[in-house]
């Protein structure tokens, strides 16, 4: 009878020692698609305790949800697409007002016959259309990087859940990265091109300031001191006038007109600047999630073979414990 004891006493034990083993590949493997929710098709799953079950002093209040909601806003991109909005609407609408008042100082004082400044009003007339396609493509561009940081912002975020990376999507990244390269060249150049009516009005003001000055003042020289728009090539050499000097100079630097187109074109030219940052702002943006994406990616790969695996794992200890029980 003893040894029977004693045998059934350490069958149990074997049994007990198998049970905590099971549990504990169990625990093991609930613990794993707990932390990887984004393998399926798993047959083990953790137990809730008392202290997981959901309760409503447990539940997530709207501060929680507040937070969760501004983690996902893309800040970076918000504060480029802010200052890209910004410098092309200061761009296109200073440009815009100062181009007329230009047209109106020209056809004033500079040149009188229209058939010398047809030319350059066709011109002028080109220019302000180009600034409404530039404002329209702009604010539905500005948009576009900014849904796209949302995405990126939302693809990196999401690695473990069932949220994936495409092919596609990266390919747009990277699309979205080349445009922005080539728009920021390009607004190197209008940046540079919108500072040269800034110069031609910097040196009729600077003239006038001259005329102003007690030196000059009541002398006799004072009509010596001209400007000729004509040097800048903007009116054809047999312009008439084409050229302004003294107390009429003077008189020009007082108007309205001169004021304003001068101060616009200045702001104009900061807007462009405030552009060519935004978009090398935005570049490193895009630069940088696209390398996410794919850091992401290959993440996510990762993440499926190990699920593959231990899916095979388990297919093999539910086969060991089927071919155990059937010894027993």
């Amino acid at each position: 009878v003893k040894p029977a004891m004693e045998t059934a006493a350490e069958e149990n034990t074997e049994q007990s020692h198998e049970r905590k083993v099971n549990s504990r590949a169990e625990m093991e493997i609930g613990r794993y698609h707990w932390m990887y929710p984004g393998s399926k098709n798993h047959q083990y799953r953790p137990v809730p305790t008392l202290g997981d079950r959901a309760s409503p002093l447990s539940s997530p209040g709207c501060f929680e949800c507040c937070i969760k909601c501004l983690g996902g806003v893309p800040y970076a991109s918000l504060v480029a697409t802010i200052l890209c909005f910004s410098g092309v609407a200061l761009f296109c609408g200073c440009g815009h007002v100062a181009l007329a008042g230009t047209v109106a100082i020209l056809e004033q004082h500079f040149s009188t016959n229209t058939s010398d400044h047809a030319l350059l009003s066709e011109v002028i007339q080109l220019m302000q259309y180009v600034i409404y396609g530039i404002a329209s493509f702009f604010f539905l561009y500005g948009i576009i990087l900014l849904a796209e940081g949302f995405y990126t912002t939302s693809a990196v975020k999401e690695l473990h859940g069932e949220f994936k990376t495409t092919a596609c999507g990266r390919c747009i990244s990277g699309m979205f990265v080349f445009l922005t390269y080539v728009l920021g060249v390009a607004w190197l150049g209008v940046f540079g091109f919108s500072a040269v009516p800034v110069f031609m009005f910097y040196n009729i003001w600077s003239t006038c300031e001259v005329i102003k000055s007690p030196q000059t003042n009541g002398t006799t020289g004072v009509e010596q001191i001209c400007v000729d728009i004509r040097q800048y090539g903007i009116i054809p050499w047999n312009a008439f006038p084409g050229k302004i000097c003294g107390s009429a100079l003077e008189n020009i630097c007082n108007t309205n007109e001169f004021y304003m187109s001068y101060h616009l074109f200045i702001v104009a030219c900061a807007g462009a600047g405030a552009t060519v940052i935004a978009l090398i702002h935005f570049l490193m943006i895009l630069s940088s999630n696209w390398a996410y994406l794919k850091d992401a990616s290959k993440m996510q790969a990762y993440q499926d073979i190990k699920a593959k695996e231990e899916q095979e794992l388990q297919d093999i200890q539910s086969r060991s414990k089927e071919q155990l029980n059937s010894y027993t």
